[in-house]
């Protein structure tokens, strides 16, 4: 008995290593998300947006979020237990509920105690409908070293809608592959020109192709599952840093649709041509639902 549990161990040990190896080698970016990646980013926007408000004739180029083009994105600034200030992404859900990724809650390293919550705005630390909430709830099977089950629900005070807030749709009896489809992404994650961050920091989207989950394991194979949607990261185009826990939105008649929350990719950036990954919503519908 003593040396099957011994085995047992070593099996459990190896198995998780090698996962942990795994997100290491492909550079997974939900990984420790807040030190690797919310924190900095946080401080780049910032001053990014200040600089942008002094100067804003400087600003050339970019595919710009009109004020409303986006009325579910919301943006969180995020307070660790240690009072950094990290940022994510969320998609308004109702008057009262926001989904986002588990990681920008708790990454596996650090955890948050506090959000933030920005709403009708292109910018993440200057204007919009503002409210502060520690009511999350994390997927009780989130699991930070494989990147599995990453959706959380925040609860906050009522907001009330207008043109520039407002949900967007949850994909009932919509296809539960989407693979081949275009949809769009978008977030207050720090863009960068090359190799170097740029001024301009309001949100931005781009449409993407969304492609098998076959086809993303052969960058991500023990990362992604069926629980996980994917994107095509061709022409270097694709979510980036901070974008985490924000929307994927499918359009059909006229109305948009959350089908994926903004999970994992390469922290090497968003112009490596790899695919993004995200957390499937019609897989996690039921879930989602309970707590709406």
């Amino acid at each position: 008995m003593k040396s099957l549990i011994i085995a047992s161990l070593l099996v459990t040990a190896i198995s998780t290593q090698d996962v942990t190896q795994d997100l290491e080698q492909y550079d997974i970016s939900s990984f420790k998300y807040h030190e690797r990646i919310g924190i900095p980013e946080a401080t780049l926007i910032k001053i990014a947006e200040e600089e942008f408000n002094k100067h804003p004739s400087k600003i050339v180029g970019g595919t710009h979020a009109k004020a409303g083009s986006f009325p579910y994105q919301a943006g969180l600034l995020i307070t660790t237990e240690e009072d950094r200030t990290s940022m994510c992404g969320a998609s308004l859900l109702s008057n009262t509920r926001l989904v986002t990724a588990a990681h920008c809650w708790w990454d596996g390293d650090r955890r948050a105690k506090r959000l933030e919550i920005i709403l009708g705005s292109t910018q993440l630390f200057h204007g919009g409908t503002r409210v502060v909430t520690k009511n999350v709830t994390m997927h009780p099977k989130w699991k930070p070293s494989r990147v599995q089950n990453d959706v959380a629900i925040i609860v906050i005070p009522w907001v009330d809608f207008n043109d520039q807030i407002r949900s967007i749709a949850l994909p009932f009896g919509l296809n539960q592959d989407f693979a081949g489809s275009k949809a769009v992404a978008s977030g207050f994650g720090v863009r960068r020109r090359g190799e170097e961050w740029t001024e301009d920091q309001s949100v931005k989207f781009v449409w993407l192709q969304v492609i098998s989950n076959k086809v993303c394991k052969e960058t991500y194979p023990t990362v992604v599952r069926s629980s996980n949607i994917c994107t095509s990261g061709a022409g270097g185009v694709g979510t980036c840093a901070g974008d985490s826990g924000g929307p994927l939105a499918l359009e059909a008649n006229g109305t948009k649709y959350l089908i994926g929350i903004v999970s994992f990719g390469s922290a090497r950036g968003c112009h490596t041509r790899r695919p993004s990954g995200y957390s499937r919503v019609t897989y996690y519908l039921k879930w989602i639902n309970a707590r709406l």
